[in-house]
């Protein structure tokens, strides 16, 4: 369950990022994809947990596909779009229904905010919307300003703030030794690995 939500954390991003770009309809659909095969997982008593998971990963496909579709132009409200089944998720751990799956889905947000809230302390929601109004090839120098910033005492202290934070907490929920909280606690701990990958990537860029 924890190595399954780190999948469906990190890996998906890397392919949902460029088909968002060229065919953000398209990826929008296929959430009606994850969500029916979820729903057919579920009906069955031994891939029951599996089911669960990937409706939680449907949402987080789905704000995905919305934000970065149509709406990547302004930080400002990447949150509240990849907040979007938040309500849905809280009714339905309210109610002890899909825990697995509701769970996956709130600790990714958690990372996804973490994230967002370490963009806005570094001061580097100005990078991320002039790379997304200009032609890829020409991001470099965008990238390397923004590196640039991160480099410094005030970036790589928040830096190691926001590594511990999440590192804490997915350790925390995976020392409680159930699959909701092995799921948790995979979508947290990812997020280091998906923010470090995409650091890497803009430092090599």
């Amino acid at each position: 369950m924890f190595a399954a939500a780190s999948f469906l954390v990190s890996v998906p991003v890397f392919a949902q990022a460029p088909l968002v770009r060229q065919l953000p309809l398209l990826s929008l659909v296929m959430t009606l994809a994850w969500v029916g095969l979820g729903l057919r997982l579920l009906k069955q008593k031994e891939t029951q947990i599996w089911g669960d998971l990937l409706l939680g990963f449907s949402w987080s496909w789905l704000a995905g596909s919305i934000y970065w579709g149509w709406l990547r132009w302004e930080p400002l409200i990447h949150l509240p779009v990849e907040a979007i089944g938040l309500p849905f998720a809280l009714w339905g751990l309210w109610r002890g229904w899909g825990k697995v799956g509701n769970l996956f889905y709130l600790g990714s947000l958690f990372g996804t905010a973490l994230t967002d809230v370490y963009f806005y302390l570094t001061d580097l929601i100005p990078h991320w919307r002039q790379v997304m109004q200009v032609d890829p090839a020409l991001a470099t120098p965008i990238f390397q300003s923004a590196i640039a910033q991160v480099q410094t005492p005030w970036g790589i202290s928040w830096a190691v703030v926001l590594i511990g934070t999440l590192l804490v907490v997915g350790l925390w929920s995976l020392g409680k030794g159930q699959l909701q909280w092995w799921a948790f606690s995979g979508a947290v701990l990812s997020t280091i690995l998906v923010d470090s990958l995409f650091w890497v990537a803009a430092s090599l860029a």
